[in-house]
């Protein structure tokens, strides 16, 4: 349990005030008030989850159904009792309520993405049977609507039409009986509910009437026309009956809300919560807030982490900046690990404190289950105690100093601690004699570290930081300053102790030159010495966190260009990849042009009885298909050493030639035009090309390969007796080839038949990118046993 006072001294409460700001009802501001840090994990992950669900809301451009009500309880709690009621203003409180409710049960009834949102107990519900009867019986200024009842109506109805009369009725007395000349002015009035006019006091006599009231001065008597009692008596009589249904209207109410109290009760619990997360996490969208990540191993690291109150005075415009702090504490008991008992030095109003209050605030927001001003990677310790001891609580009452206050408060803390505990001690041994005041220190921080505590301390005792240094699982930081212009930077150095420049920070607020030069005489060569040595320790880790980047942008520049190369590798192997398959496919189509052309002469052999020959024609087209087939193995090309721009060469990994465009002997790289590419390929990739040297396939003889003009122009296709696959095959290619020579216009013969192999080809020729469109033969060219394909120009 964290005690108040220390939510006190870390100025939790002005969070929680900010918090309210986004309130919709004084009631959530009671509620956000009593915000405290939990010692559950999972309250605080399922708090934090059902915040960051409303925030993905609004990052969706949704709000929740909210808006101002207020507190219900008080008004539920008086008709606990049986036959009580609810006057007209306490039953229009629960108007908005209910409509809330009914608003947000909607808005959440169908949702998957907010499941801990709609694990709230109990669910929202709407109370339609008493809203409608609620909202049509009292209206905004708490009174009861003609539409609340339909005696009601005819009642009011009815006593608007009697007062007309009455009203007819005064003025024909009036008028016609000659009294108007006793009246001290022309108005009709009532008194006590009686309807009167008004008469001189001299002349009351002369009016035949009854008294109800007489004016302030005496002058005037408001008198009843005797004639208009029977109307009013009955006009009376309708506002007690109209009275009497406003009763049983308000008991009607009031009687349905108390058979439902309970749950109205609870839905009321349930708006609250949802209005106090809303709160938290508009809150936490204004300031650009990380969910808090929680630990039970009991480390802490703030990254990139910013004071709230800090946010705050800068996004109203009282600070310009806001350093980030970063430090990592506690979470194991090895040598490697982080020490669990950090002590900050630093010059005065440095940032020490701030850096202490930093870490007691994160704390407190991430274990209350609130969004923190930290970065991503930060994480905090689920702990059972923060004890804290900041500020000077000296006092005379007690005979307190400043010494034997913080002794005071030390001494509850180490009766306290445990293993589960965060400590944050401000000016740690200061207000007494420094050796002895450092001495105490360092016994504190001892016993501290040994009953498992995370510590953190700032001081400005120099003798503390040698003690800490050996220490295990302690460590020094400091508050980094400009040793320049002895400005402080307000930046946690780990690591590394600070030095408190007190001697310089006095010049630089004006103190007299001469007392300056006292002070450092009296300092002696062994504080000089001592201060040189952290100088001097600040100017080698300065020089190490510059050789550092150098190295991580070296670093970064590799694996770039790592990345690059591995991309132009993949895209190397994709061009050829391709590349192969292009020529396999175009080598597919020279195959089965050769094919067609070998059949022809095969056939004319045949009829010639020349066996010998047609057996050479298919050795010679075996031979070809093995030669243009993808990965068969190439002749051993002959390598190149050098080359010059303009060469021709061949690439051994494209198995195609190219050009040299450009040579980097340092790198052994060239850029080469490959057909329409430009690459870049290494030196040793490279070979004299394929049109020159021994290494060279033989070309067929032109007796056996060769496409003539003619063959090229074909302008028909014969496709009778083949199967399906075969017809198709030949037709890509015959297509491929009319379209490259030229022509407009060709003809399919494939026959009538079943209409199989004439349906598959015209199927293929709808998807041929290259055709037109095509038609059935005219009589002279077929009819349905050719299709005639007219090819894109």
């Amino acid at each position: 349990m964290i005690a108040s006072e220390t939510l006190a001294t870390l100025e939790f409460d002005k969070i929680l005030s900010e918090i309210s700001r986004h309130a919709h009802s004084s009631c959530t501001i009671d509620r956000i008030g009593r915000i405290r840090p939990l010692n559950s994990l999972q309250e605080i992950r399922t708090i934090s989850g059902r915040i960051g669900e409303i925030r993905a809301l609004d990052l969706a451009g949704i709000s929740l159904a909210l808006g101002s009500f207020e507190d219900i309880r008080p008004s539920l709690e008086q008709l606990r009792p049986v036959g009580a009621v609810l006057p007209p203003q306490e039953l229009l409180l629960f108007v908005p309520v209910f409509r809330l409710y009914a608003a947000l049960a909607r808005q959440c009834a169908h949702r998957d993405d907010i499941p801990l949102l709609r694990s709230i107990d109990p669910p929202l519900q709407g109370f339609p049977d008493i809203l409608e009867p609620l909202a049509a019986s009292i209206d905004a200024d708490g009174s009861i609507m003609d539409s609340a009842s339909t005696l009601l109506k005819e009642i009011r109805r009815a006593k608007r039409g009697l007062a007309g009369r009455i009203r007819k009725k005064i003025e024909e007395i009036i008028r016609e009986s000659g009294i108007e000349k006793f009246l001290q002015d022309d108005f009709i009035t009532q008194r006590s509910g009686r309807w009167v006019i008004p008469v001189r006091m001299d002349s009351k006599g002369m009016v035949k009437g009854v008294v109800h009231d007489v004016s302030s001065s005496g002058e005037t008597a408001f008198m009843e026309p005797l004639e208009i009692i029977p109307f009013v008596n009955e006009l009376e009589n309708l506002t007690a009956e109209e009275k009497a249904e406003e009763i049983r209207i308000l008991r009607q109410l009031s009687s349905w809300l108390r058979d439902d109290a309970d749950q109205i009760a609870a839905c009321f619990e349930t708006l609250l919560e949802l209005d106090l997360l809303n709160s938290m996490a508009r809150f936490a969208s204004v300031f650009d807030l990380e969910p808090a990540a929680i630990n039970e191993q009991g480390s802490m690291r703030l990254v990139e982490a910013r004071h709230p109150l800090l946010l705050m005075m800068q996004k109203r415009g009282l600070v310009k900046q806001v350093e980030p702090l970063g430090l990592e504490l506690g979470g194991g008991s090895g040598a490697s690990d982080p020490a669990s008992v950090m002590v900050i030095t630093g010059p005065n109003a440095g940032g020490k404190t701030i850096a202490l209050k930093t870490s007691g605030m994160l704390v407190l927001m991430a274990l209350s289950g609130l969004p923190v001003p930290a970065g991503a990677r930060s994480t905090f310790p689920l702990i059972d105690s923060l004890l804290v001891d900041i500020g000077d609580e000296q006092s005379i009452e007690r005979s307190h100093s400043t010494f034997s206050a913080h002794a005071a408060r030390i001494t509850a803390i180490l009766g306290q601690s445990g293993t589960r505990t965060l400590v944050l001690l401000d000016e740690l041994g200061a207000g007494t004699e420094p050796l002895q005041g450092a001495a105490i220190a360092c016994g504190v921080l001892h016993e501290l570290q040994q009953q498992g505590c995370m510590v953190i301390a700032t001081t400005h005792l120099s003798d503390i930081i040698g003690f800490v240094h050996q220490t295990p699982g302690m460590i020094n930081a400091g508050m980094e300053f400009d040793d320049a212009s002895f400005t402080p930077l307000y930046r946690l150095i780990i690591g590394e102790p600070g030095q408190s420049h007190a001697v310089e920070i006095a010049r630089r607020f004006g103190m007299p030159e001469r007392v300056i030069t006292f002070a450092r005489q009296m300092l002696g060569n062994a504080g000089s010495e001592f201060a040189g040595l952290l100088t001097e320790l600040r100017q080698k880790r300065k020089e190490f966190e510059d050789l550092r980047a150098a190295l991580d942008a070296r670093d970064r520049s590799l694996n770039q260009r790592s990345t690059d190369l591995d991309a132009r590798a993949d895209e190397v192997l994709r061009i050829r990849k391709e590349a192969a398959e292009k020529g396999w496919n175009d080598a597919k189509e020279l195959i089965s042009a050769t094919r067609r052309r070998t059949n022809a002469l095969l056939d004319e052999l045949k009829r010639e009885k020349r066996s010998e020959i047609a057996d050479e024609l298919r050795q010679v087209e075996t031979e070809l298909t093995a030669q243009l087939k993808p990965g068969n193995e190439q002749p051993e090309l002959q390598s190149l050493t050098s080359v010059r721009v303009g060469d021709p060469v061949h690439i051994r990994s494209l198995r195609c030639d190219g050009v040299v465009l450009a040579v980097d002997e340092r790198s052994g790289k060239t850029r080469i035009r490959a057909g329409r590419m430009e690459l870049e390929v290494p030196l040793a990739e490279l070979a004299a090309p394929q049109s020159k040297g021994g290494g060279m396939k033989k070309k067929p003889s032109a007796g056996i390969w060769r496409t003539t003009i003619e063959e090229s122009e074909q302008r028909e296709l014969t496709l009778i007796g083949k199967r399906v696959e075969e017809a198709l095959t030949e037709l890509e290619p015959f297509i491929n080839h009319a379209t490259a020579a030229g022509l407009q216009e060709v003809r399919v013969i494939h026959g009538m038949g079943t209409g199989r192999l004439r349906d598959a080809v015209r199927e293929e020729l709808g998807r041929h990118p290259l055709v037109e469109g095509f038609r059935s033969g005219e009589p002279h060219e077929g009819r349905d046993g050719a299709t005639v394909v007219t090819l894109r120009t």
